[in-house]
């Protein structure tokens, strides 16, 4: 198939760009590089600088035959939305209705949108699962939930084929491509820049939390089981038509517990500095993939904690050598 990657410069969009491409699709990349990197858009993929609100370059895109959409660009911090929410509904929401209605006038309609656990905000219990409510606590998941329940809608009008996949944190390396953000803001490359000395310490934003040590627990699951489960809803959307799908581990680390993993990994003394929290940080976060566990038969194959920094300190390392 001919797949459109939208944010396909990005971390998880290159990496899901270069796993279609190593499963013999034919991919083109469209970023506007506005927090991305042109050398991780993979070889042998076209790229194209650009918008996902320019109509006018969407139409000549789709023009081309596209079989598909993989929906990675988005802004992504959630401290961030809860400082100037305005540019991620625009850039988050907005940007991809404009994205949606071209896709309808083009005819295409498979589509796999990169979600977030965000859209359940503070959980009931533990693990989420997909039926839990969506109730976000900071404007980067509500920018996410307003596109999730658009995709309802032209589902229900237009018959659009839809999977929507929640994630939790992603993280971890292949050889030669990993995490590479302008500004990082991601905890595991955080913590391992300070092990290269680049950073003087990490931030642990609040240490009250009701979680056993007072940190924030979350679900680290490795891109490259992402990327696994986003070609298997990819190829499901074929068959079915709406699928809604969770993406983690199913177990969960508290800051202080991933900083002592990277401590462990790299060899290295990494500094804490302890601050308050910010705003919109739920307390935990774990994912119950058992649904597409169950349905597409997706499984985690990098799952120990160890093993996904472990890839991330080796691509940390190779990045700045």
């Amino acid at each position: 198939m001919r797949i459109l990657v939208t944010g396909g410069a990005g971390y998880i969009g290159g990496t899901v760009a270069h796993v279609l491409m190593e499963h013999g699709h034919d991919v083109i990349v469209l970023d506007n590089l506005c927090h991305a990197r042109r050398s991780m858009v993979p070889t042998g993929a076209e790229f194209v600088e650009g918008d996902i609100a320019d109509r006018a370059l969407l139409k000549n895109l789709f023009a081309r035959g596209i079989d598909g959409v993989m929906h990675f660009a988005a802004l992504i911090e959630a401290g961030e939305s809860m400082k100037k929410p305005e540019i991620y509904f625009r850039n988050n929401t907005a940007s991809t209705l404009a994205l949606l209605e071209s896709m309808l006038e083009a005819g295409v309609k498979r589509f796999v949108f990169s979600s977030t656990a965000a859209v359940y905000g503070e959980p009931e219990s533990v693990p989420i699962r997909e039926d839990a409510p969506l109730r976000p606590t900071n404007a980067y998941g509500e920018s996410k939930l307003l596109v999730e329940q658009m995709l309802s809608w032209f589902h229900r009008i237009h018959g659009f084929r839809y999977a929507s996949l929640r994630y939790f944190n992603v993280a971890g390396a292949l050889p030669g491509r990993g995490e590479d953000h302008e500004p990082e803001s991601h905890l595991i490359p955080l913590i391992l820049d300070v092990a290269l000395g680049r950073r003087g310490n990490i931030k642990i934003f609040g240490n009250d939390y009701p979680t056993p040590d007072g940190t924030c627990i979350r679900d680290y699951i490795h891109v490259h089981d992402l990327a696994r489960a986003h070609l298997l809803a990819l190829d499901a959307l074929g068959g079915r038509e709406r699928l809604i799908y969770n993406l983690g581990n199913g177990s969960g680390f508290s800051v202080r517990q991933v900083i002592e993993a990277a401590r462990s990994m790299t060899g290295r003394a990494i500094s804490v500095e302890e601050l308050p929290r910010r705003a919109g940080d739920p307390a935990v976060l774990i994912a119950s993939s058992e649904k597409i566990g169950t349905e597409l038969g997706w499984k985690p194959q990098h799952s120990s904690l160890e093993e996904i920094i472990g890839s991330a300190w080796e691509w940390h390392q190779q990045r700045y050598a």
